[in-house]
């Protein structure tokens, strides 16, 4: 069998993007937040409004058993208008596959964005598990199905020219969302999503969320499954549908988040600027009794 370098290689000559060595080296010894599975969605490789430094910072302080990526991880759809590939996108494909050689299975299922990546389902890349879809058994003996959503999108379905108007739009919007936390970030704020915000304004967004949840939640219970586990439309949440257990893991673009599950089979989101702003609040005082 080919090594983890080779194997991938393949894979990412076809997604059109370089694969170069590790720039940020993963820190050694260092403590990290252990967790039985964690799912993240969305990450948007190959974009600028991909939220890199944060998504490195995530993978440094957790680790699971199973991590599942559930779709859009490699933005394909921009990649082919333009090669944007910097340091830190390269570092979190090589944090990803040393997961998968340190034993963690790592399971991918390939979104809208990377579905160029969906010909290889049923295919094994360095030990990263490509599959169109998944089933997940909670510790606490829940069945939950994992796919990344675009199936239940009407918009991707009817009128995939229209997604893609949309999809240009939203990257005008993730260019001022990033002037906006540049600016923040020399004031001392905390990361800060504009384009989250105004979408939940917005009454059709907010609409066509709820929509979806209740669509995919259905979808789930015709399946005779406990729960469903998705991403695709950036918007994490954790909801009850007649029984049916839907949870969103967000994305790492907008919101920043992650869906985990506990060794005794509890589901939380993490909302990773929060944790960030909390693991420098609780420094502050060192840095200060230091300087005294």
């Amino acid at each position: 069998m080919a090594n983890t370098s080779t194997e991938f290689a393949s894979l990412t000559n076809v997604a059109n993007f370089p694969l170069r060595p590790q720039a940020i080296p993963e820190p050694e010894g260092h403590q990290r937040r252990r967790y039985r599975t964690i799912w993240i969605s969305d990450v948007h490789l190959g974009t600028k409004g991909c939220n890199a430094e944060l998504l490195i910072d995530f993978l440094d302080h957790t680790d699971s058993e199973t991590m599942y990526l559930v779709g859009d991880i490699i933005d394909g759809w921009r990649l082919k208008k333009k090669l944007f590939w910097p340091p830190e996108h390269n570092d979190i494909v090589w944090r990803i596959l040393k997961r998968a050689k340190r034993g963690t299975r790592v399971v991918y299922i390939p979104g809208n964005h990377d579905e160029i990546v969906r010909q290889f389902c049923g295919l094994n890349f360095g030990g990263v598990e490509i599959l169109r879809a998944a089933f997940h058994t909670t510790a606490d003996g829940r069945r939950l199905m994992v796919l990344h959503g675009d199936e239940f999108d009407a918009i991707m379905l009817a009128h995939r020219w229209l997604a893609f108007v949309g999809d240009a739009l939203y990257h005008v919007m993730m260019g001022l969302n990033g002037w906006v936390n540049r600016a923040r970030t020399a004031l001392g704020l905390p990361y800060w999503s504009l384009s989250k915000a105004a979408k939940h304004k917005v009454k059709n967004a907010v609409e066509f969320i709820s929509k979806y949840e209740e669509v995919v939640a259905r979808a789930a219970g015709e399946r005779g499954v406990d729960g469903v586990v998705c991403g695709h439309i950036h918007t994490a949440e954790i909801r009850s549908f007649d029984g049916i257990e839907y949870y969103n893991d967000g994305d790492w673009v907008e919101g920043c988040t992650a869906l985990v599950e506990h060794f005794d089979g509890r589901m939380e989101l993490l909302h990773w600027p929060d944790e960030v702003a909390c693991r420098r609040a609780e420094d502050e005082p060192d840095h200060t009794q230091r300087a005294a």
